[in-house]
Protein backbone atom coordinates (compact mmCIF):
# COMPACT_ATOMS: atom_id res chain seq x y z
CA UNK A 1 0.00 0.00 0.00
CA UNK A 2 3.01 2.29 -0.30
CA UNK A 3 1.97 5.60 -1.86
CA UNK A 4 -1.75 4.82 -1.65
CA UNK A 5 -4.31 7.27 -0.23
CA UNK A 6 -7.31 5.84 1.61
CA UNK A 7 -10.39 7.70 2.86
CA UNK A 8 -12.11 6.03 5.82
CA UNK A 9 -15.15 6.63 7.99
CA UNK A 10 -15.74 4.99 11.35
CA UNK A 11 -11.98 4.85 11.91
CA UNK A 12 -11.81 6.19 15.46
CA UNK A 13 -12.75 2.92 17.15
CA UNK A 14 -13.47 -0.76 16.64
CA UNK A 15 -12.89 -2.46 13.31
CA UNK A 16 -12.47 0.84 11.49
CA UNK A 17 -9.59 1.86 13.75
CA UNK A 18 -7.95 -1.55 13.42
CA UNK A 19 -8.28 -1.51 9.64
CA UNK A 20 -6.89 2.02 9.33
CA UNK A 21 -3.88 1.22 11.52
CA UNK A 22 -3.18 -2.03 9.66
CA UNK A 23 -3.25 -0.22 6.31
CA UNK A 24 -1.04 2.56 7.68
CA UNK A 25 1.48 -0.09 8.71
CA UNK A 26 1.45 -1.26 5.09
CA UNK A 27 2.39 2.27 4.01
CA UNK A 28 -0.99 3.79 3.16
CA UNK A 29 -1.82 7.41 3.90
CA UNK A 30 -5.13 7.58 5.78
CA UNK A 31 -7.62 10.44 5.48
CA UNK A 32 -10.33 9.84 8.05
CA UNK A 33 -13.52 11.59 9.09
CA UNK A 34 -14.48 11.88 12.75
CA UNK A 35 -17.29 13.57 14.65
CA UNK A 36 -15.46 13.96 17.97
CA UNK A 37 -12.30 16.13 17.82
CA UNK A 38 -10.56 14.47 20.77
CA UNK A 39 -11.11 10.93 19.52
CA UNK A 40 -10.00 12.15 16.11
CA UNK A 41 -6.73 13.47 17.51
CA UNK A 42 -6.13 10.23 19.40
CA UNK A 43 -6.70 8.25 16.20
CA UNK A 44 -4.31 10.46 14.29
CA UNK A 45 -1.63 9.83 16.90
CA UNK A 46 -2.13 6.06 16.58
CA UNK A 47 -1.90 6.32 12.80
CA UNK A 48 1.33 8.33 13.05
CA UNK A 49 2.75 5.56 15.22
CA UNK A 50 1.59 2.84 12.82
CA UNK A 51 2.75 4.63 9.68
CA UNK A 52 4.96 7.60 10.53
CA UNK A 53 5.59 10.47 8.16
CA UNK A 54 2.82 9.62 5.70
CA UNK A 55 0.69 12.74 6.17
CA UNK A 56 -2.39 11.14 7.72
CA UNK A 57 -5.23 13.63 7.82
CA UNK A 58 -8.22 14.23 10.09
CA UNK A 59 -11.42 15.97 8.99
CA UNK A 60 -14.36 16.69 11.27
CA UNK A 61 -17.97 16.12 10.23
CA UNK A 62 -21.24 14.66 11.45
CA UNK A 63 -21.93 11.98 8.86
CA UNK A 64 -25.54 11.61 9.92
CA UNK A 65 -26.18 14.92 8.15
CA UNK A 66 -26.23 15.03 4.35
CA UNK A 67 -25.00 18.63 4.26
CA UNK A 68 -22.01 17.79 6.48
CA UNK A 69 -21.17 14.67 4.49
CA UNK A 70 -21.40 16.58 1.22
CA UNK A 71 -19.19 19.35 2.64
CA UNK A 72 -16.45 17.05 3.86
CA UNK A 73 -16.57 15.04 0.65
CA UNK A 74 -16.14 18.21 -1.40
CA UNK A 75 -13.25 19.29 0.84
CA UNK A 76 -11.44 15.99 0.27
CA UNK A 77 -12.15 16.02 -3.46
CA UNK A 78 -10.79 19.57 -3.77
CA UNK A 79 -7.52 18.75 -2.02
CA UNK A 80 -6.74 15.21 -3.22
CA UNK A 81 -5.89 14.58 -6.89
CA UNK A 82 -6.60 10.85 -6.52
CA UNK A 83 -7.98 8.40 -3.97
CA UNK A 84 -7.05 4.73 -4.08
CA UNK A 85 -9.69 3.38 -1.70
CA UNK A 86 -12.76 4.47 0.21
CA UNK A 87 -13.82 2.59 3.33
CA UNK A 88 -17.45 3.25 4.30
CA UNK A 89 -17.60 1.94 7.85
CA UNK A 90 -19.37 4.49 10.09
CA UNK A 91 -22.60 3.14 11.52
CA UNK A 92 -24.72 2.64 14.60
CA UNK A 93 -27.84 1.00 16.03
CA UNK A 94 -30.49 2.76 18.12
CA UNK A 95 -33.18 1.34 20.41
CA UNK A 96 -35.42 4.37 20.02
CA UNK A 97 -36.31 6.17 16.81
CA UNK A 98 -34.33 9.37 16.37
CA UNK A 99 -34.60 11.96 13.61
CA UNK A 100 -31.81 14.19 12.33
CA UNK A 101 -32.36 17.92 11.94
CA UNK A 102 -32.67 17.24 8.20
CA UNK A 103 -35.72 15.08 8.89
CA UNK A 104 -34.23 11.63 8.25
CA UNK A 105 -34.38 8.67 10.62
CA UNK A 106 -30.92 8.48 12.18
CA UNK A 107 -30.06 4.84 11.33
CA UNK A 108 -30.96 5.33 7.68
CA UNK A 109 -29.10 8.65 7.57
CA UNK A 110 -25.86 7.40 9.11
CA UNK A 111 -25.75 3.79 7.94
CA UNK A 112 -26.91 4.32 4.36
CA UNK A 113 -27.06 7.95 3.23
CA UNK A 114 -23.55 8.73 4.52
CA UNK A 115 -22.18 5.89 2.38
CA UNK A 116 -24.09 7.14 -0.65
CA UNK A 117 -23.31 10.85 -0.34
CA UNK A 118 -19.62 10.46 0.45
CA UNK A 119 -19.07 7.93 -2.31
CA UNK A 120 -20.71 10.15 -4.92
CA UNK A 121 -18.65 13.13 -3.73
CA UNK A 122 -15.40 11.19 -4.19
CA UNK A 123 -16.17 9.22 -7.34
CA UNK A 124 -14.12 11.35 -9.70
CA UNK A 125 -11.07 11.14 -7.44
CA UNK A 126 -11.52 7.38 -7.17
CA UNK A 127 -11.75 7.11 -10.95
CA UNK A 128 -8.57 9.19 -11.24
CA UNK A 129 -6.53 6.50 -9.47
CA UNK A 130 -7.25 4.01 -12.23
CA UNK A 131 -7.76 0.96 -9.97
CA UNK A 132 -9.59 2.23 -6.89
CA UNK A 133 -11.61 0.15 -4.44
CA UNK A 134 -14.76 1.04 -2.52
CA UNK A 135 -15.37 -1.15 0.53
CA UNK A 136 -18.56 -0.83 2.59
CA UNK A 137 -19.32 -2.53 5.88
CA UNK A 138 -22.65 -4.34 5.83
CA UNK A 139 -23.76 -7.15 8.17
CA UNK A 140 -25.35 -10.56 8.29
CA UNK A 141 -28.18 -8.68 10.02
CA UNK A 142 -29.46 -7.94 6.51
CA UNK A 143 -30.78 -11.51 6.29
CA UNK A 144 -34.56 -11.54 6.58
CA UNK A 145 -34.81 -7.77 6.10
CA UNK A 146 -36.94 -6.10 3.46
CA UNK A 147 -36.94 -2.47 2.44
CA UNK A 148 -40.26 -0.71 2.95
CA UNK A 149 -40.12 1.93 0.24
CA UNK A 150 -43.27 3.56 1.59
CA UNK A 151 -41.59 3.93 5.00
CA UNK A 152 -37.82 4.22 4.55
CA UNK A 153 -37.72 6.54 7.56
CA UNK A 154 -39.25 3.86 9.81
CA UNK A 155 -42.05 6.05 11.13
CA UNK A 156 -44.30 3.03 11.70
CA UNK A 157 -43.64 0.43 14.38
CA UNK A 158 -39.98 1.25 15.01
CA UNK A 159 -37.79 -1.68 16.06
CA UNK A 160 -34.11 -0.84 16.45
CA UNK A 161 -32.63 -4.14 15.32
CA UNK A 162 -35.05 -4.50 12.39
CA UNK A 163 -34.24 -0.97 11.22
CA UNK A 164 -30.53 -1.70 11.53
CA UNK A 165 -31.00 -4.85 9.43
CA UNK A 166 -32.75 -2.83 6.73
CA UNK A 167 -29.87 -0.33 6.69
CA UNK A 168 -27.40 -3.19 6.20
CA UNK A 169 -29.57 -4.53 3.36
CA UNK A 170 -29.39 -1.04 1.86
CA UNK A 171 -25.58 -1.24 2.03
CA UNK A 172 -25.56 -4.36 -0.13
CA UNK A 173 -28.08 -3.00 -2.62
CA UNK A 174 -26.06 0.22 -2.85
CA UNK A 175 -22.86 -1.76 -3.45
CA UNK A 176 -24.41 -3.86 -6.19
CA UNK A 177 -25.92 -0.88 -8.02
CA UNK A 178 -22.68 1.09 -7.60
CA UNK A 179 -20.68 -1.80 -9.08
CA UNK A 180 -23.08 -1.95 -12.02
CA UNK A 181 -22.70 1.77 -12.67
CA UNK A 182 -18.91 1.58 -12.39
CA UNK A 183 -18.55 -1.43 -14.68
CA UNK A 184 -15.54 -0.95 -16.95
CA UNK A 185 -14.17 2.03 -15.01
CA UNK A 186 -11.50 0.12 -13.09
CA UNK A 187 -13.15 1.04 -9.79
CA UNK A 188 -14.52 -1.89 -7.78
CA UNK A 189 -17.19 -1.86 -5.08
CA UNK A 190 -17.64 -4.64 -2.53
CA UNK A 191 -19.17 -5.02 0.92
CA UNK A 192 -18.72 -7.36 3.86
CA UNK A 193 -19.98 -8.83 7.09
CA UNK A 194 -17.18 -8.32 9.67
CA UNK A 195 -18.58 -10.76 12.23
CA UNK A 196 -20.08 -9.99 15.62
CA UNK A 197 -17.31 -7.86 17.05
CA UNK A 198 -16.55 -6.71 20.60
CA UNK A 199 -16.52 -2.93 20.02
CA UNK A 200 -18.31 0.18 21.32
CA UNK A 201 -20.69 -0.19 18.35
CA UNK A 202 -23.94 -0.17 20.39
CA UNK A 203 -22.80 2.23 23.12
CA UNK A 204 -25.25 4.87 21.89
CA UNK A 205 -28.08 2.43 21.20
CA UNK A 206 -29.80 2.96 24.53
CA UNK A 207 -32.28 0.60 26.16
CA UNK A 208 -32.10 -3.17 26.04
CA UNK A 209 -29.98 -3.27 22.87
CA UNK A 210 -27.14 -1.41 24.56
CA UNK A 211 -27.32 -3.73 27.58
CA UNK A 212 -27.48 -6.83 25.38
CA UNK A 213 -24.38 -5.90 23.40
CA UNK A 214 -22.42 -5.13 26.56
CA UNK A 215 -23.34 -8.47 28.09
CA UNK A 216 -22.43 -10.33 24.91
CA UNK A 217 -19.01 -8.76 24.33
CA UNK A 218 -17.04 -11.59 25.97
CA UNK A 219 -18.48 -13.96 23.34
CA UNK A 220 -17.68 -11.71 20.37
CA UNK A 221 -14.62 -11.72 18.13
CA UNK A 222 -11.84 -9.16 18.50
CA UNK A 223 -11.79 -5.90 16.51
CA UNK A 224 -8.60 -7.13 14.85
CA UNK A 225 -10.41 -10.20 13.52
CA UNK A 226 -13.39 -8.08 12.46
CA UNK A 227 -11.12 -5.72 10.52
CA UNK A 228 -9.39 -8.49 8.60
CA UNK A 229 -11.82 -8.66 5.66
CA UNK A 230 -11.80 -4.87 5.27
CA UNK A 231 -8.00 -4.85 5.03
CA UNK A 232 -8.13 -7.78 2.60
CA UNK A 233 -10.62 -6.07 0.30
CA UNK A 234 -8.64 -2.83 0.29
CA UNK A 235 -5.16 -4.27 -0.17
CA UNK A 236 -5.10 -7.80 -1.52
CA UNK A 237 -4.27 -8.43 -5.20
CA UNK A 238 -6.50 -11.51 -4.96
CA UNK A 239 -9.65 -9.36 -5.13
CA UNK A 240 -8.41 -6.69 -7.54
CA UNK A 241 -10.88 -7.65 -10.26
CA UNK A 242 -13.85 -8.62 -8.11
CA UNK A 243 -16.77 -6.20 -7.80
CA UNK A 244 -20.37 -6.13 -6.61
CA UNK A 245 -19.89 -8.93 -4.09
CA UNK A 246 -20.62 -9.56 -0.42
CA UNK A 247 -17.77 -11.07 1.62
CA UNK A 248 -17.61 -13.00 4.88
CA UNK A 249 -14.18 -14.03 6.23
CA UNK A 250 -12.51 -13.04 2.96
CA UNK A 251 -14.82 -15.26 0.91
CA UNK A 252 -17.62 -14.30 -1.46
CA UNK A 253 -20.95 -15.34 0.06
CA UNK A 254 -24.37 -15.05 -1.54
CA UNK A 255 -26.49 -12.51 0.37
CA UNK A 256 -30.23 -12.80 0.86
CA UNK A 257 -32.66 -12.81 -2.05
CA UNK A 258 -33.75 -9.28 -1.10
CA UNK A 259 -30.10 -8.15 -1.33
CA UNK A 260 -29.91 -9.53 -4.89
CA UNK A 261 -32.98 -7.63 -6.13
CA UNK A 262 -31.56 -5.23 -8.70
CA UNK A 263 -34.89 -3.49 -9.19
CA UNK A 264 -34.84 -2.55 -5.51
CA UNK A 265 -31.19 -1.53 -5.84
CA UNK A 266 -32.02 0.87 -8.68
CA UNK A 267 -35.05 2.22 -6.83
CA UNK A 268 -33.05 2.83 -3.66
CA UNK A 269 -30.37 4.62 -5.69
CA UNK A 270 -32.93 6.96 -7.27
CA UNK A 271 -34.50 7.79 -3.88
CA UNK A 272 -31.07 8.34 -2.35
CA UNK A 273 -30.16 10.72 -5.19
CA UNK A 274 -33.27 12.78 -4.52
CA UNK A 275 -32.62 12.89 -0.79
CA UNK A 276 -28.98 13.85 -1.32
CA UNK A 277 -29.97 16.72 -3.59
CA UNK A 278 -32.30 18.39 -1.09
Amino acid sequence: MQGKTIVATGATSGIGAEAAEALARQGARIIFIARDPERGRQTQQRLETAGPGLGHRLLLADLSLIAETRRVGAEIAASEPRIDALINNAGALYSQRRVTREGLELTFALNHMAYFVLTIALLERLRASGRARIVSTSSRAHSGARLHFDDLQSARGYNGFAVYGRSKLANILFTRELARRLDGSGVTANCLHPGVVATRFADEAGGWLQALFRLGRPLMISPQSGADTIVHLVSSPEVAGITGEYFVRRRVVEPSAAARNMQDAARLWEISERLAAR
